[in-house]
């Protein structure tokens, strides 16, 4: 097998990667997260290349800095994420899960599915970047929080509570890391209006189903929500591109 081909460099490059981040002092993941992350890396170089790494390391650093930022405030208010932030399997791939179904479905399709999963990949993490943001800048500094279904007053950090500073950090966070998905060439511009409408929508809506079902449904943990919230952005995304090329709406 030919050093180039790229599973061989993909498992190569994680393997080393984690083995870093493994040793280094500040830990970004528990044990079981590295490996599971370890096994997300793998896959998504091996199906999109570096590109498609780019997106996925853009989105795990940014996001776990995010939700560093107000940590102590969020801690003594009994809001912070467990752990401190540390990500294990179950946040992984709760947030990686359907860009990772996206990226495998591109080896089975023809090039027309093909840029339309690639662009549900870039959303997915647009998607989940948005929510992360909004979520823990909502949380340390929103000095007005409502409950999406009502409007109504609550408390930072309870489900189904947006702020205003929040929402637009979040759109902010999409819009980069669309960006991005432009600059290194996955996606085009209209693209990258694409996935922050569909991130916007996708964030709202798991704000409502956290507003509506999250305590009412035990299996609903922040995980499944996640991977709904991925979903739904993906897809929004490829059938507004859908409608636009191919039907001309």
């Amino acid at each position: 097998m030919e050093v180039t081909n790229p599973w061989i460099i993909a498992i190569g490059l994680n393997s080393f990667l984690i083995a870093i981040a493994f040793i280094a002092p500040k830990k970004l993941l528990t044990t079981t997260g590295y490996l599971h992350a370890w096994i997300l890396g793998v896959l998504l170089w091996g199906t999109l290349g570096w590109k498609g790494y780019t997106i996925v390391m853009f989105y795990f650093l940014v996001g776990s800095a995010v939700t560093r930022i107000g940590m102590a405030q969020k801690e003594a208010a009994g809001i912070a994420e467990k752990r401190s932030g540390m990500r294990g399997p179950e946040n992984v791939w709760g947030s990686a899960l359907i860009a990772t179904i996206c990226a495998l479905g591109t080896l089975f399709v023809d090039s027309f599915w093909q840029e339309l999963l690639i662009l549900g990949y870039v959303a997915s993490f647009s998607t989940k970047l948005s929510d992360t943001t909004a979520s823990e800048v909502g949380k340390a500094y929103g000095k007005r929080t409502f409950l999406i279904t009502t409007l109504q007053p609550v408390p930072r950090g309870t489900e189904g509570a947006v702020s205003l500073e929040g929402t637009l950090a979040g759109i902010a966070a999409s819009g980069v890391i669309s960006l991005l998905g432009w600059a290194i060439g996955l996606i085009n511009l209209i693209g990258v209006i694409f996935c922050i409408i569909a991130a916007f929508i996708a964030t709202n809506l798991e704000s409502v189903i956290g507003a509506t079902l999250q305590e009412k449904w035990d299996w609903l943990t922040n995980e499944i929500v996640n991977i709904i919230n991925t979903f739904i952005g993906a897809t929004v995304v490829i059938l507004i591109a859908w409608l636009w090329f191919y039907v001309g709406i």
